[in-house]
């Protein structure tokens, strides 16, 4: 019986007799298959680009079952010293760019979780800071749930010294950049909403994102992110899910990373106080 493939039937199944030509990007012995076009040093930054998950597949050809993916929180490098606006730098980098996004949710308990998580890069280096994160809750009898969110945000943007933020508005954001302007004219705030819609799966956003920078050692986090939920959906994080496991964390890290950063430049020397001698006789 000839094999049917969509509405032409053939005698033989397509392609039989032809063999499949494989060309890793690296030899065995370690050499490039393609030096004049990918020399080693070309390649080592490709994979320091792209992650060793992905450059093993993609690269050298060997797959790798995506339900084996994981995010290792012990590749995170965590840092204790904050921004410096004065020199732009966290400890020896030179920051260049910042972001502030935010995932809204209803912040109830047993719902999806709303964060807000501030990162700062080095675009030369291509390094990542998760600088802070802010997971919100409300109580469940509050009336008004995403007005008190906005109110809290708007108390850590004012904390860090930002006007600016990008929002996702999937879902139940799609209003909260309106909720966010007026309760930031009541409080005489001047800030700007960047709207952010997403059309990925969540777990694309969070592996294409994250994955990268963790497996390469560009992915830091201040210690105080140690102590919030992030470290948990770390843990038990799974491209194809897992029962009880949240990842809102995870989706707010990504879409930070994803999101077009502000520039970022040194504003100077810190301002220097100084006694005058009044101890003089006329």
């Amino acid at each position: 019986m000839p094999m049917v493939y969509e509405k032409n039937a053939f005698s033989t199944p397509f392609l039989r007799g032809y063999k499949v030509l494989k060309i890793p990007m690296v030899n065995p012995d370690g050499t490039s298959a393609w030096p004049e076009l990918f020399p080693l040093s070309r390649i080592d930054e490709l994979r320091q680009t792209v992650g060793a998950r992905h450059f093993a597949s993609q690269m050298m050809l060997e797959s790798a079952p995506l339900e084996r993916a994981r995010l290792d929180p012990g590749g995170l490098k965590f840092y204790d010293t904050e921004f410096d606006p004065h020199t732009a730098r966290i400890g020896e980098f030179n920051i260049t760019g910042m972001t502030l996004y935010w995932d809204p949710s209803t912040g109830r308990r047993h719902r999806d979780g709303s964060a807000c998580v501030l990162l700062y890069r080095d675009d030369k280096t291509r390094h990542l800071f998760i600088h802070d994160i802010l997971y919100l809750t409300v109580s469940d009898e509050e009336m008004f749930p995403l007005s008190r969110q906005c109110d809290m945000v708007l108390d850590y943007m004012r904390a860090h010294n930002l006007t600016r933020i990008s929002l996702e508005t999937n879902g139940i954001g799609m209003g909260v950049p309106e909720i966010m302007r007026d309760c930031a004219a009541r409080r005489g705030a001047n800030i700007y909403v960047n709207k952010i819609q997403n059309h990925k799966s969540k777990s694309d956003r969070i592996l294409s994102a994250i994955e990268p920078a963790l497996s390469t050692g560009r992915l830091h986090a201040h210690t105080r992110v140690q102590n919030t939920a992030l470290m948990a959906e770390m843990l038990g994080w799974s491209p194809i899910g897992a029962p009880g496991i949240h990842d809102d964390g995870l989706d707010a890290v990504a879409g930070a990373i994803a999101d077009t950063s502000i520039p970022i430049r040194a504003i100077g020397s810190a301002i220097k106080t100084f006694t005058a001698n009044t101890n003089f006789k006329i």
